[in-house]
């Protein structure tokens, strides 16, 4: 088997290919969440603050110096940290829900397991019900 066909049997997996969908999806959501969090939640929050904006909040522990391009400022950028932990929060509460909808499902499934179809009569009984029949229609 060539390498070729071998990873093209990898690549076509219902698995892989369900997984590149998750990701897709995913990272589709991740920019949602972003957005939510930036632009709709920390706005107000920070209005609430007294007008911070959350991303640009920082702890300065070298001020950047004007005269030479190569000392930057140092800082310890906490208010961009705090947005992506309200970002981090949001995603887990959704995966929380997702998980436990399907939980939800697999246990109604659990509890109301679908009627088995009675199983079919084997030769010698269908023959003997054949018979009973034909002893019912004479008599």
């Amino acid at each position: 088997m060539g390498l070729f066909q071998e990873f093209r049997e990898f690549a076509v997996r219902g698995n892989v290919v369900d997984l590149a969908v998750g990701v897709i999806i995913g990272a589709a959501f991740n920019g949602i969440v972003k957005s939510l969090v930036d632009q709709i939640i920390m706005p107000p929050i920070g209005l609430l603050t007294g007008g911070v904006d959350f991303s640009e909040l920082q702890w300065v522990l070298r001020p950047e110096d004007p005269s030479t391009e190569a000392v930057e400022q140092v800082a310890i950028q906490y208010g961009a940290f705090a947005n992506t932990l309200v970002q981090f929060l949001i995603v887990a509460f959704v995966v929380f829900l997702l998980v436990k909808g399907i939980n939800n499902m697999r246990r109604k499934q659990a509890e109301d397991p679908q009627p088995a179809a009675p199983p079919a009569p084997t030769p010698s009984e269908a023959l003997l019900t054949e018979i009973r029949d034909l002893l019912k229609s004479k008599a």
